[in-house]
């Protein structure tokens, strides 16, 4: 039987325009599903398929939904876009209005070294790089004799680089130094092969009375990171070396300023030519132990810079008893041991310890290739010490008025530049370190005729 409904609504209403499904109209529709099947299964079907097919219209709706949000997002709108940037400029107005808390900081380490150096050996640098002396350009200009830089041998060196090109960057016969070899990470401490080489050169140097053996060395960009290492190594923040004085200024940059240790000078005077005595070590040691300052060990230079002089074989054998007495180290900057002049024999603390049952675990010497080959340009220092732990660990680390016056006058009005031995932390005033390898013949005469100008003012 088919059942119709009457409109009770006499007038028709215009038709309006369709509109989109929803959940109420399709209840309307599936609703009256329940009369077409009769009985406890129409009760069951007509629930479970109005169940059903709201779910899935419910799922057709949602994704219609969501499909529409993705194509078309909503464009932000001007007052929200105001509303991040004022939120943005009362967050920057909140910082500012705070103040600065202070000046930015740096690290306690690098604050004194960060500080202007007051040392007349820098203050010369500084004045001669801006006031170079050049015959031609600047003949009034600044002469430098207080940067020990040897060039004597520059054109010898430039001429083999010339005429041996290949050899000079990739070896010679049977050198394993192929660019696959080199450019490829290498030993920290060096490559074998570099340090045969500084062994073979080194036994030169000391005209073949000691060999060396690589295995026992580290290389290091020079020897002021080879000294530096050793301090490391050898001490703790706030201990101390003995020096004897005057002694190399750079020292004090090598020992003091990343490691942390303190130099203690060892007076020596001319009137004994600056020699090293034992008893001026002992007495030096016992005074910084009593304040309460830890002695690790002697740092020396031989032969002796600034001074020249050579410590004899009888002084090196003292030294070593006097570190086993004092159970302390020895480092042994050996650096200008192949330019020398005269006849006095220079030798070397590793020729000392072959000689004799000494202990070899507290000597470390150093020496590089800036002196005696006159290329400090290209940095190549080296550690060469019998201690084992030590190796481990590097491959892993009456007043000076007077004389500062001269020193001043010669800077600033004959302009050469030397270095004054206080800053050498030498006792006795009146001495000053002059390094002419800097010049060439020509240039001595222009030097002495500077100084003679200076010193004829200050005597009249």
């Amino acid at each position: 039987m088919t059942l119709t409904r009457s409109n009770p609504n006499p007038n028709p209403q215009p038709e309006l325009p369709p509109r989109k499904p929803t959940a109420a109209t399709a209840m309307r529709l599936i609703v009256p599903l329940q009369g077409v099947v009769q009985g406890r299964g129409g009760l069951i079907f007509g629930s479970l398929i109005p169940c059903a097919l709201f779910y899935f219209l419910q799922l057709y709706l949602k994704r219609n939904r969501s499909s529409n949000s993705r194509s078309n997002p909503p464009s932000p709108s001007t007052s929200s876009s105001n509303l991040a940037e004022m939120t943005r400029t009362s967050s920057r107005s909140n910082l500012l209005s705070r103040g600065s808390i202070g000046p930015v900081r740096i690290s306690a380490r690098a604050t004194p070294i960060a500080k202007p150096n007051e040392s007349p050996y820098y203050i010369g640098w500084d004045k001669a790089s801006e006031d170079p002396y050049d015959r031609i350009s600047n003949p009034d200009g600044i002469i430098q004799l207080g940067l020990s830089e040897n060039r004597l041998s520059f054109d010898l060196i430039e001429k083999w680089m010339s005429e041996n090109l290949r050899d000079s960057i990739m070896g010679g016969e049977g050198a394993d130094l192929s660019i696959s070899g080199i450019a490829t990470y290498q030993p920290f401490d060096g490559t074998m092969e570099l340090k045969m080489a500084m062994a073979g050169f080194m036994s030169r140097i000391m005209r073949g009375a000691v060999s060396f053996e690589p295995s026992q060395m580290v290389l290091t960009a020079g020897t002021t990171p080879a000294i530096e290492t050793l301090c490391f190594c050898l001490a703790d923040h706030g201990n101390a070396f003995l020096v004897p004085a005057p002694y190399y200024p750079g020292f004090d940059r090598d020992v003091k300023w990343r490691p942390g240790v303190e130099l203690i000078p060892v007076h020596c005077r001319s009137t004994d030519n600056f020699t090293l005595s034992i008893s001026a070590l002992d007495q030096a040691f016992n005074q910084t132990r009593k304040r309460g300052t830890k002695i690790r060990g002697i740092l020396l230079s031989n032969p002796a810079n600034p001074v020249g002089n050579l410590l004899s074989r009888e002084t090196l054998y003292d030294l070593l008893d006097f570190a086993r007495e004092k159970n302390i180290h020895i480092i042994s900057d050996e650096v200008f041991a192949g330019s020398m002049y005269g006849s006095e024999e220079f030798v070397s603390m590793a020729e000392v310890l072959d000689s004799d049952d000494f202990d070899k675990n507290r000597v470390h010497i150093v020496y590089g290739l800036s002196k005696d080959l006159s290329i400090p340009g290209f940095r190549v220092g080296t550690i060469y010490s019998f201690n084992e732990n030590v190796l481990a660990a590097a491959r892993k680390l009456t007043s000076e008025k007077g004389e500062l016056e001269l020193w001043d006058k010669l800077l600033n009005v004959a302009k050469v530049n030397v270095t004054p031995g206080s800053a050498c932390h030498c006792i006795e005033p009146g001495w000053f370190r002059f390094c002419f390898t800097t010049l060439i013949e020509e240039d001595i005469p222009v030097v002495m005729e500077r100084i003679r100008k200076v010193a004829e003012t200050r005597t009249s």
